[in-house]
C-alpha cells in the first residue's frame, strides 16, 4: 500500500506540475482553458470555477489542459480566446510550457535537498563500508582506515586509488595503509576480476576489492543550491538524451526502458529511504517526464513544437488532414513504446 500511495502521489505531483505550465501560461496569453484534468477518462470528482472545470479523473497515468479552439475546425464564438487564432510563438509557448516546468520543477527540488544537505561519496582515500568477504575484508583491511599509497605510489583521493584497483584485476597490490589509532600497516590484497555496467549499461571487466568511500554531508545556501540545482538538472538531462542515442545504436539494450511499474517499485523503495532519496527520484522521473514530452512524436508536446516550427519556417499552418494521420501515427508509436515498457517491467519482475 505504502508504495502505491508514493507513487500516486510522486505522479500526481509531477503531472499537475506539467499541465500547470500549459495553464499557466495559456491564460498569460489569453487563452480559455475550459478543463485542467489529473488523469485520463471517467471523471471522479470535479470542480467548475470561472471558465474552467478542474477534474481528477479515472487513469492516473497522465492529464490535460483542453483549451478554447484547441481542435481548428471546432466552432469557436470568442476568437479572442481562442487558441488556434494566437499568433504561432504564443501557441509555441503554451506547448513549451509543460516540458519546461517539469525541468525546472527538477532544479527545485534537487535545490532543496541541496540545502538540506546531502551524503555524498568522500573523494579521500579513507576506507567507508568493508564489504564481507572480499579480498579487502579478507586481507585486513577495516572500516575507517585511510589507504595512504598502493604498489609505492602515493594516493590521496578515492578516484587515484579506484584507477589502480580497476586495471588490476587478478593481480597482487601492496598497500599502505593507515589505521585510526595512527599506526600504519602493509597489506596485500588482489583485485577480484569482476563484470560490471558501465553508465551506458555496456559491460567491462575491472578489479574489485570490497570497499566503498566514507560518506559526508555537503549542504549549500540557497544560491548555491539553486545552482547546483540547475547543473545537475542539465547532467540528468545530457545523460539521459545520450543514453537514448546510445539506445538507438544498439550500444544499449532496450531492455533498460522501463514503465509505470517500475516507477511504482522504484517510488515504494526510495520513499521506505526517507525524503531525500523519494524527492530526488521525484526529480530524477520529472526530468525524464519533460524530456518525453519534448521528443517529436505528433500527440506529444514534441510532436505540436515541431508543427509549429513548421509553422515559422514555411509561414503557414501544417494541414489538418496532415495533423490527424500524423497523430495516428503519433498514438500508434506511443502506444508500441507504452507496451513494451510494460513487457520490460514485467518481465524484470517476473526475473526477481
Amino acid at each position: 500500500m505504502e508504495t502505491i500511495i508514493s507513487a500516486v502521489i510522486l505522479l500526481g505531483v509531477l503531472i499537475f506540475v506539467h499541465e500547470l505550465g500549459h495553464f499557466l501560461i495559456a491564460k498569460r496569453s489569453g487563452v480559455g482553458v475550459e478543463k485542467f484534468s489529473l488523469g485520463f477518462g471517467p471523471k471522479i470528482i470535479g470542480k467548475k470555477i470561472g471558465e474552467t472545470e478542474y477534474l481528477i479523473s479515472a487513469v492516473p497515468l497522465g492529464g490535460y489542459v483542453k483549451m478554447v479552439g484547441e481542435d481548428p475546425e471546432e466552432q469557436v464564438t470568442d476568437l479572442e480566446k481562442s487558441f488556434t487564432n494566437k499568433p504561432v510563438g504564443a501557441r509555441l509557448a503554451i506547448v513549451s510550457a509543460g516540458p519546461i516546468f517539469n525541468l525546472l520543477f527538477s532544479v527545485a527540488i534537487l535545490a532543496i535537498v541541496f540545502m538540506v544537505g546531502i551524503k555524498v561519496p568522500s573523494d579521500s582515500s579513507a576506507v567507508g563500508n568493508v564489504r564481507i568477504g572480499h579480498p579487502a575484508e579478507v586481507a585486513g583491511l577495516k572500516s575507517g582506515d585511510t589507504i595512504i599509497e598502493i604498489e609505492g605510489k602515493s594516493v590521496d583521493k578515492w578516484h587515484q586509488m579506484a584507477e589502480i584497483i580497476h586495471k588490476s584485476p587478478n593481480k597482487e597490490l601492496s598497500f599502505k595503509v593507515k589505521r585510526g589509532s595512527g599506526e600504519t600497516i602493509d597489506l596485500k590484497i588482489t583485485p577480484k576480476a569482476e563484470t560490471v555496467k558501465d553508465v551506458f549499461g555496456k559491460d567491462q571487466q575491472v578489479g574489485l576489492i570490497g570497499i566503498e568511500p566514507s560518506l559526508v554531508t555537503e549542504r549549500y545556501n540557497p544560491i548555491i543550491a539553486t545552482l547546483k540545482g540547475f547543473e545537475r538538472t542539465w547532467d540528468i538531462t545530457y545523460l539521459t538524451f545520450w543514453a537514448m542515442y546510445k539506445m538507438i545504436t544498439g550500444d544499449i539494450s532496450a531492455k533498460n526502458i522501463g514503465g509505470p511499474l517500475l516507477i511504482f517499485q522504484k517510488a515504494g523503495e526510495f520513499a521506505s529511504e526517507g525524503f531525500l532519496p523519494y524527492a530526488t527520484f521525484a526529480a530524477l522521473i520529472s526530468i525524464n517526464l519533460g524530456i518525453l514530452n519534448l521528443l517529436p512524436i505528433p500527440v506529444l508536446d514534441g510532436g505540436h513544437i515541431l508543427f509549429f516550427l513548421i509553422e515559422i519556417i514555411f509561414r503557414k499552418p501544417v494541414s489538418v488532414r496532415s495533423r490527424e494521420v500524423a497523430q495516428q501515427v503519433g498514438i500508434f508509436i506511443l502506444v508500441s513504446l507504452m507496451l513494451f515498457a510494460f513487457y520490460n517491467d514485467i518481465m524484470r519482475f517476473l526475473e526477481h
